[in-house]
């Protein structure tokens, strides 16, 4: 298990690192870079100064050597202006240049400055993730005990009135776009078409405090999108587990039919939905764009569209950094726990 573990981790690194890069040239990207210029200096200032101003503020190093820096393993870059005043990608405004540290990338915990928000990208990060992951796990709590129940009950008798109505209302939620059902349930729940205004339509007061009446809509929109993936895999793993030897031989033996489902098939039936459930992290993280647009509530991916739109590189690559170790830590906390429940794996 510990080798295990050390080679999963040495792939985390790797591809963290890879996927960062990648973000970051992408990022600045001549155009990228030209478009900042004109935002922070002017939209009327000639390419030789859009050229001066990207020299004085770091944008003319070498790619590799700013990933260095953004990262924290290759010293800040300075400059001297003509009036000899030091500036550098280490120097905060008004400080002393010879106090200032030769390190301060994303691993010193300086993710930069957001030229929309005016703001440190870590303070802005840690708010808005603060507020998706209320929302993640308000939908977690909902999402996997339906699905799972969902998904037993119709994997349990192939075939039957029960199995094709479970069925096919797991096929018809994952069909339905968040942006089609959020609609549908500001409309019939919370406005005066209906009559029916148990809700709110917007969920923007939610992000000061959370009520049952301001975020069960915005909840109930992404989770019954996921309940119909993840039943439909746990009736798959269901039925498989039913068809198996030893449960035919358990209830040749007289077992009923319950204890066969709850000893024998459940834990058995649930080890390949794991996996499943523990992808959704990542979903939720990146994938609540439309509901958080949709509620007006502004999250984390509200927040991951706010930086694309406006070019606002440090916040963008903060976003991506975080992204991207969700996506790694759910895959890794995915496989050790597969290879955890899974008995023929962990004894091989």
């Amino acid at each position: 298990m510990a080798k295990f573990l050390f080679r999963r981790l040495f792939t985390m690194i790797a591809t963290a690192l890879c996927l960062t890069f990648i973000v970051f040239y992408l990022t600045n990207l001549p155009p990228n870079l030209e478009k900042i210029a004109k935002s922070e200096a002017g939209s009327r200032i000639s390419d030789a100064e859009v050229e001066s101003w990207l020299q004085k503020n770091g944008y003319a190093q070498p790619l590799l050597g700013r990933y260095g820096e953004w990262l924290g393993v290759l010293p800040g870059w300075t400059a001297t202006a003509a009036d000899g005043k030091v500036t550098g990608r280490c120097i905060a405004r008004g400080a002393d240049p010879a106090a200032a540290p030769r390190f301060c990338g994303v691993l010193q915990g300086n993710w930069g400055w957001s030229n929309v928000f005016k703001e440190p990208v870590s303070q802005i990060i840690a708010t808005r993730l603060s507020l998706t992951g209320w929302l993640m796990l308000s939908v977690m709590a909902l999402m996997v005990p339906v699905a799972l129940l969902i998904g037993v009950l119709a994997g349990m008798r192939e075939g039957s009135k029960l199995d094709r109505t479970l069925s096919t209302f797991s096929i018809a939620t994952t069909a339905t776009p968040e942006y089609v059902s959020g609609v549908l349930f500001i409309t019939i729940f919370a406005s005066s078409m209906t009559g029916l205004k148990w809700f709110k339509g917007s969920a923007t007061s939610a992000m000061d405090d959370i009520t049952f009446e301001n975020f069960f809509l915005p909840v109930l929109t992404i989770a019954l999108y996921g309940i119909g993936y993840i039943a439909r895999m746990t009736r798959a793993s269901m039925t498989e587990v039913m068809t198996a030897q030893y449960i035919r031989t358990a209830l040749l033996k007289g077992v009923s039919f319950r204890q066969v489902v709850m000893r024998h098939a459940l834990r058995n039936a649930l080890i390949a939905p794991f996996t499943v459930i523990m992808l959704q992290f990542p979903w939720l993280l990146n994938g609540v764009v439309i509901v958080e647009t949709l509620f007006n509530y502004k999250g984390f991916g509200w927040t991951l569209v706010q930086a694309a739109g406006n070019n606002d590189i440090d916040l963008l690559l903060g976003c991506s950094v975080v992204a991207v170790a969700v996506v790694l830590i759910t895959q890794l906390i995915s496989d050790v726990g597969y290879a955890w429940l899974n008995p023929r794996i962990r004894l091989s």
